[in-house]
């Protein structure tokens, strides 16, 4: 195969637009993140989120979140489409301010929990999920 001089730029462009895409999918989650906080910075500390650093498949990869005193908490994934996986309020009655849950991720990237709590204050963390898929399950046989 002969590469031409319009066959190298067209490899240029391609690979250049494939790099701008993690920006875009990561201001999107900015942008919902924002939304959820009301545009109000977000504090560290005070929340923690358990997910697996490798995950065989992203179709169902488990998340817990605690945040002792959180009246809200918002779960974020920033490589999907649509970042914004779930949001779960506690009443006052709530005892413990833990969620579990399953979510599907579009491959691998970083999951964000985001915290509402009493006081009005918000607080983040987050943690890099790497999604193996079929592909990498199939070289490790």
């Amino acid at each position: 195969m002969k590469l031409t001089r319009r066959d190298a730029l067209a490899l240029g462009l391609g690979a250049t637009a494939a790099s701008l895409l993690p920006f875009r999918a990561s201001a999107a989650a900015e942008d919902a993140i924002a939304a959820f906080t009301g545009g109000a910075e977000a504090g560290s500390g005070g929340i923690t989120l358990t997910a697996p650093q490798l995950a065989r498949s992203g179709a169902a990869v488990p998340v817990s979140v605690e945040a002792p005193g959180a009246v809200a908490i918002a779960l974020f994934a920033t490589g999907n489409p649509a970042p914004g996986v779930a949001t779960f309020t506690f009443g006052p009655l709530a005892g413990r301010r833990r969620v579990a849950t399953r979510i599907r991720l579009s491959g691998s990237q970083e999951v964000v929990a985001v915290a509402k709590m009493e006081n009005g204050s918000f607080t983040r963390i987050s943690l890099p999920v790497t999604v193996a898929g079929r592909g990498a399950a199939r070289q490790a046989r």
